[in-house]
């Protein structure tokens, strides 16, 4: 190529890079959606455990609920019984930093308090067949669209992607997993102040998959409302959106109702890295689950899979019988009721594009191998310097079947405090199915709600 013109030799690397695109975004080999049969789950994990045996093979999660199971009582731990395997703290991180993250890792040096509890490895993670059925239908026919900014060919799997190559696909698939057809969450989420004060903002949440719906716009990933409930400086405040599956053809749609004016707005700025409703300013609007929205703003590099200790099978902090000064405390949720496990993750790292903002110019996320969920999240300043860390405590929901966090940790380590939201154990039970119209999402239906 160095005896190429120079003008020749631009037209050739903008070639090249074009056909790298072309290819990094290309559908899935059959070979490789023949695999879900045979190596690999329906939804793209290795079926197979570890090496050591630390992590055991996949045989199908947790499909049915125990008996006695009710869920007005909450969700009955099934391992109840086992052990502490080790724990982790400041003191012994070194000897375990193969297996940790950057944000794990600085946790343990700056809070005494901080630790992992790592417990015997549970792949309790499982769909309905149906949604296994779908995921396999689709595998062949889903591409992204331009830029990989959304995805074409979707109509009903939750794993667009079951054998990524490419980080934009890895985030897809988060954002697409499956949560149920229709759900309805009273939950809390409270800033925690260096000293543990606490004051909890509750609100209601729904979300509905647009299948589940009597009909639907085209182009939807999902549709959903939240309303806070206390305290009673923002009660009545409400939020909409419609979810947008190709996001270069259609952005994001939402809306928010003011109870001081009564008034419906639409609100673009709900994106990116606006701040998060009753967050104090701790999260931005794609914190939320993870990450969600637009990947347009950032470059996703796929790393590669790796083993670390991640929160799941978190039974214990669910407990309904559990008070939030029961669990919170300064810096940290109380060690003894979080339980951590080895797990495979795909590591992927978003870097802000060139001409772009974002008050997090680069992140680290770490996603579950068996759920698509952001288990972690490293988060950096303009500086360069680690600033939030995001923890999920995964947790079987096994009456539906699906996994999802029952509580989301996201510390900022230079304000010393950290946001916990999704947190139910003082709310009413989430509840799940049921029916709804797309009328129950309209902007009127905003209104009322805030009334």
């Amino acid at each position: 190529m160095t005896s190429l013109p120079k003008q020749a030799r631009r037209l050739l690397a903008t070639i090249l890079a074009g056909s790298l695109a072309c290819q990094a975004y290309a559908q899935p080999a059959a070979a490789d959606i023949a695999r879900l049969d045979k190596d690999l789950t329906p939804v793209g994990a290795e079926r197979a455990g570890n090496a050591d045996g630390s992590i055991p093979a996949w045989t199908g999660g947790i499909t049915t609920p125990p008996e006695g199971f009710d869920a007005q009582k909450g969700y009955a731990d099934p391992f109840k019984s086992d052990q502490i395997r080790f724990t982790i703290t400041g003191e012994n991180a070194a000897e375990h930093r193969d297996r940790l993250t950057e944000g794990q890792l600085e946790m343990l040096k700056r809070y005494p308090g901080y630790r992992l509890n790592v417990y015997p490895t549970r792949r309790t993670a499982a769909l309905p067949q149906s949604v296994y059925d779908a995921i396999k239908a689709e595998a062949g026919k889903i591409s992204l669209a331009d830029g990989g900014n959304g995805i074409l060919g979707m109509e009903r799997s939750t794993v667009p992607f079951p054998v990524p190559k490419s980080g934009v696909e890895v985030q897809w698939n988060h954002q697409a997993r499956y949560f149920g057809g229709i759900w309805t969450r009273y939950s809390a989420e409270f800033p925690v102040q260096s000293s543990g004060a606490f004051t909890p903002v509750t609100r209601v949440e729904t979300f509905a998959a647009p299948s589940a719906l009597d009909r639907s716009d085209p182009n939807r990933l999902y549709y959903f409302r939240a309303r806070l409930t206390g305290p009673s400086n923002v009660a009545g405040e409400g939020i909409l959106v419609h979810e947008p599956i190709d996001q270069v053809k259609e952005p994001r749609m939402a809306w928010l109702y003011n109870p001081g004016t009564r008034r419906v707005l639409r609100a673009p700025e709900f994106a990116y890295d606006s701040p998060g409703q009753g967050s104090d300013g701790l999260r931005t609007i794609d914190d939320h689950v993870g990450y969600n929205g637009s990947p347009d703003r950032y470059e996703w590099k796929l790393v590669g899979k790796k083993e670390i200790y991640i929160p799941y099978n978190n039974f214990a902090l669910s407990d309904r019988s559990l008070k939030y000064k029961d669990i919170i405390q300064a810096n940290n949720l109380k060690p003894e009721l979080t339980r951590y496990e080895l797990h495979r993750v795909w590591v992927v790292e978003a870097t802000l594009k060139p001409g772009f903002r974002h008050i997090y110019p680069r992140r680290v996320f770490y996603f579950d191998e068996d759920s698509w969920s952001i288990a972690y999240a490293d988060q950096y300043d303009g500086r360069g310097e680690l600033w939030r860390v995001r923890e999920s405590f995964l947790m079987p929901f096994y009456d539906q079947p699906m996994t999802w966090a029952v509580a989301d940790a996201l510390h900022d380590l230079q304000a010393r405090r950290y946001l916990i939201s999704g947190m139910g154990n003082e709310e009413r039970p989430m509840t799940f199915g049921g029916k709804a119209s797309l009328a129950d999402f309209s902007t009127a239906s905003l209104r009322r709600q805030g009334n």
